[in-house]
């Protein structure tokens, strides 16, 4: 899927242990993604700071945060009126042992991502056992619809590779945050990646190779439909009691960005 970053005026940078001074561009956004619930007891001072707190455990330089609490503002209404459906009438149609089965045959087929990153990390023994896993699913799994490989010891928690991770353990910092429309919270850093790593996905290999078919466009819209309720789940949870849900999908995207280059 592809979209556009468009540079206007920058906000400055929020500084360690402060919210950022520019107010929620977010208006009803979460009232409108999150069911009403009673009030929730109010919080001391003490517990307040604490809260305010956790936004800052790791930072990011953030220069277009104003252009990014807008495009964040679109987003979340995005998410509420096409993806949440999409995904709700996904979950509906399919049950769930066949929507499990179409999981497993995407992210099999992403062994490319996995193989390439892999290798330019120097990371050769997890990409010969990402090459066994992905022989072992196609194989034994009928085409990756089981994952077979999970009954193999050292075939299972492998971390998962991709291009953003690659740059990161060349030494390359995540630059400015950024909010992609359509895709959500990512970097320079990350974006980039992405780019590799949508050009190493076989599901979109069609796009490039496929001619102007229309069974070219199956395949990615298949998974982007099929990733929907995953990440959607994880897109409310991570806002789920936010004081500002800007600041918090921020905080989570690069904490988990922060954990996976770990691996």
């Amino acid at each position: 899927m592809a979209s556009c970053l468009v540079l206007t005026q920058c906000a400055a940078p929020t500084r360690k242990g402060k919210l950022a001074a520019t107010p929620p561009a977010i208006p009803s956004a979460t009232h409108a993604m999150v069911p009403e619930t009673k009030a929730a007891p109010a919080l001391t001072d003490t517990e307040m700071a604490d809260e305010l707190d956790d936004y800052a455990v790791i930072e990011i330089s953030d220069p277009l945060e104003r252009l990014n609490r807008g495009t964040f503002w679109v987003n979340d209404k995005m998410y509420l009126v096409l993806f949440r459906p999409l995904s709700k009438g996904y979950e509906k149609v399919l049950p769930q042992r066949l929507r499990k089965g179409i999981d497993n045959v995407f992210e099999n087929a992403r062994y490319p991502v996995r193989l390439v990153n892999c290798a330019l990390q120097g990371k050769f023994r997890r990409a010969g056992l990402e090459t066994e896993k992905f022989v072992l699913n196609t194989v034994g799994g009928l085409g990756g619809l089981m994952r077979v490989s999970e009954k193999i010891p050292t075939l299972q928690g492998i971390a998962e590779e991709d291009t953003g991770k690659t740059f990161a353990t060349w030494g390359l910092g995540h630059g400015a945050y950024l909010v992609i429309p359509f895709l959500g919270p990512s970097s320079v850093r990350d974006g980039i990646g992405l780019i590799g790593d949508y050009a190493l996905n076989p599901a979109n290999w069609g796009a490039f190779w496929g001619g102007k078919h229309d069974w070219t466009i199956i395949p990615p819209s298949v998974n982007t439909l099929r990733a929907l309720p995953s990440q959607l789940s994880a897109y409310d949870e991570a806002k789920r009691d936010s004081i500002d849900p800007y600041i918090a999908l921020r905080s989570a995207y690069v904490q988990y960005r922060a954990e996976a280059v770990k691996k």
